[in-house]
């Protein structure tokens, strides 16, 4: 039994046997009784690996999705016998670790308030709303881990993990949305208040657990110092560091050293600087759908970072939604549409999102570029302005 548990190659596959048995309806008392041999030894890595394998076989992210909580209860014990992945001041994890440190704070306390106030406290729900905007360091928590590791992980193979994470992020999201929305009523019935917030409590410190004990401990085996330095700069805000492989330029030559363009020339800075100053956000995805440039304007809607350039644009969506992205993106390789085109309204603002096909001359799909700009203003405009205040 030692020799079959000590094969790497063998456990991976008993690993992923017990991951399927638990996704046809096996409990997890029952597979820790039967595999528990196996179990025991497995590491934050054997379960990352055979889980990547058996979504690659067939079974569907969303399933995985469903189910991942499961799959973490089923191999708790030997993932708590891992040691700790290094924890340095100054080190990007440092900051990662410490907003869940804060994450898992805030829910403590508010747990507390709502446990008052369900039980007739009815005067500390100003308190408990006050204390409720702190949730926001969990979305702003996940848009650091889907932009800044996810891209480099899915290089290094993770991307059908990265995806079943993103789901249950976006699970997350939708729960404190609804949560934050039922506080905000006139009088709140504590009961329900309660209710709500220990379902998604319970999501979030779960998160919480595989970030800590899978996500962190693959970063640890598998990021680079060039990686780690890429996401420390992301973190300080330094975003004129745009990390991309060394390609040879096209030839471009000029007697001036200007790039010459249909209607004119000019240099790379002042292509920069045009692009940066354009009122909407800009992101270029290639023929073959990578991301190879978005701008940097001053008030850019949605993040972006110097991760994604290389990036499929599929992965720079969520599952929920990847799917629009891939039909827009068909039906412009096939030329059936040239142009696709959303209005959504988010965070006070209303955000016009358009979609256009780029093909050369002789009409071949040479890309996509996605044009998005905030329409707040535009669309309060009334009567005419003919001359400059």
């Amino acid at each position: 039994m030692s020799e079959f548990i000590d094969n790497a190659t063998k456990r991976k596959e008993a690993i992923k046997k017990i991951i399927r048995l638990l996704h046809e309806g096996r409990t997890v008392e029952d597979l820790q009784a039967e595999y528990g041999h196996i179990i025991s030894g497995a590491s934050a890595q054997d379960i990352a690996t055979a889980e990547r394998e058996v979504i690659a076989e067939g079974l569907p992210v969303s399933e995985v999705q469903k189910l991942c909580d499961l799959h973490v209860a089923v191999f708790q014990d030997g993932l708590e016998t891992e040691p700790e992945p290094e924890n340095m001041p100054g080190h990007p994890l440092f900051d990662f670790r410490t907003e869940n440190e804060l994450i898992a704070r805030t829910v403590e306390s508010l747990e507390g308030l709502l446990l008052q106030y369900a039980g007739g406290r009815t005067e500390i729900l100003d308190q408990l709303r006050q204390n409720a905007k702190n949730l926001n360091m969990v979305t702003r928590h996940y848009d650091k881990k889907e932009n800044m590791i996810f891209p480099i992980l899915e290089k290094h193979g993770f991307s059908g993990q990265m995806q079943v994470m993103w789901g249950v992020d976006n699970e997350i999201r939708e729960d404190l949305k609804r949560f934050l929305n039922l506080l905000e009523e006139e009088q709140p019935l504590g009961v329900s208040l309660e209710s709500r917030f220990n379902e998604v409590s319970r999501k979030v410190i779960d998160m919480i657990y595989k970030e800590e004990k899978v996500l962190i401990p693959e970063t640890m085996s598998f990021f680079t110092k060039s990686d780690w330095q890429q996401m420390a700069d992301e973190i300080a805000g330094n975003v004129s560091k745009v990390y991309v492989p060394s390609e040879p330029s096209a030839v471009y030559t000029s007697l001036a050293g200007l790039i010459p363009l249909k209607t004119g020339a000019l240099s790379a800075e002042q292509i920069d600087l045009l692009l940066t100053n354009l009122p909407v956000d800009i992101t270029f995805v290639d023929e073959n759908d990578q991301v190879r440039y978005f701008s940097q304007g001053k008030e850019r809607i949605f993040t972006r970072t110097a991760a994604i350039i290389g990036r499929k644009v599929q992965y720079c969506h969520p599952p929920q939604s990847v799917h629009v992205v891939q039909k827009i993106i068909d039906d412009f390789k096939a030329g059936v549409k040239d142009v696709a085109e959303f209005w959504i309204q988010s965070q006070g603002l209303f955000v016009h999102i358009r979609y256009f096909a780029l093909r050369d001359e002789a009409g071949q799909y040479k890309g996509v570029i996605e044009v998005s700009q905030n329409v707040t203003g535009i669309r309060a405009l009334e009567g005419e302005k003919r001359l400059m205040d």
